[in-house]
């Protein structure tokens, strides 16, 4: 199983057949845990991940003539407890709880810099969007207020370029007006903060530093903005062991 890769070269291993979704844990202790089905919390779709339709499509391609084999054994040892994974041709969805998803993408990310080859990873995050395959959110739905997850540095430097969505459409309870600039202002004043901002470009922000803290900008953003926003979406695209990466340095990016 592969998410995504460049076309095969000659002599390299075809991609092994997908397997099974796996299942979320069961642990009744930790609510991070608990991916119930939706349908049995249709009075409170806010209460779990998989119910408030909380989930990423990720695709990861490796420059590498061996890229099938590296990728099969990166995934192999992925930690993807509390999530579902359904891989398709195009890209794979993990769906759960933010926590368990930023653990993920940062493991994905840390294990594709160590083979040092170049390396990207374009990631589509969606969280109380009506009408995801798996629930039907009317409006007004949420939304689903959690704890942002803290960073965790991996060593491994990244350039990325992000782009977020906060799909308001409505008043909410409170007389808040939708005002989807001011929601990614407050998100890029938060990059800021974490030392992640590096510049607007068309049509995204561009991002630097840890690739655990640049994932982690990326998952902020759209947190912070869902605390107020029933549908956020977000892109991030990542670039790992890049040539151009050559010159630069943790130490030169977080000074």
């Amino acid at each position: 199983m592969i998410l995504s890769s460049p076309p095969p070269v000659p002599g390299s291993v075809p991609p092994a057949a997908p397997g099974p979704a796996s299942a979320p844990a069961e642990n009744a202790a930790d609510p991070t845990q608990n991916a119930a089905n939706p349908t049995e919390h249709a009075a409170d779709p806010t209460a779990t991940p998989l119910g408030f339709g909380v989930g990423a499509r990720v695709s990861a391609a490796v420059m590498a003539d061996d890229y099938a084999s590296l990728l099969r054994g990166i995934l192999s040892r992925l930690d993807d407890t509390g999530l579902v994974r359904e891989t398709g041709d195009v890209s794979t969805y993990v769906g759960g709880h933010e926590a368990h998803l930023q653990r993920y993408l940062i493991d994905l990310a840390e294990d594709l810099a160590r083979t040092e080859h170049h390396a990207t990873i374009s990631v589509l995050l969606s969280r109380g969007c009506p009408g995801e395959v798996a629930c039907e959110l009317p409006g007004g739905a949420g939304p689903r207020g959690v704890e942002v997850p803290e960073p965790r540095r991996t060593g491994r430097y990244a350039s990325a370029e992000w782009a977020l969505y906060p799909l308001a459409d409505q008043v909410l309870a409170d007389g808040t007006l939708p005002d989807h600039m001011r929601d990614i202002y407050a998100a890029i004043d938060h990059a800021r903060e974490l030392g992640t901002f590096r510049g607007s470009e068309h049509f995204v922000t561009r991002l630097e530093g840890d690739v655990g803290d640049v994932l982690a900008t990326a998952i902020a953003g759209w947190l912070l903005v869902g605390r107020s926003v029933q549908h956020v979406t977000s892109h991030l695209t990542i670039s790992l062991n890049s040539p151009s990466h050559a010159t630069r340095t943790l130490d030169e990016v977080t000074r």
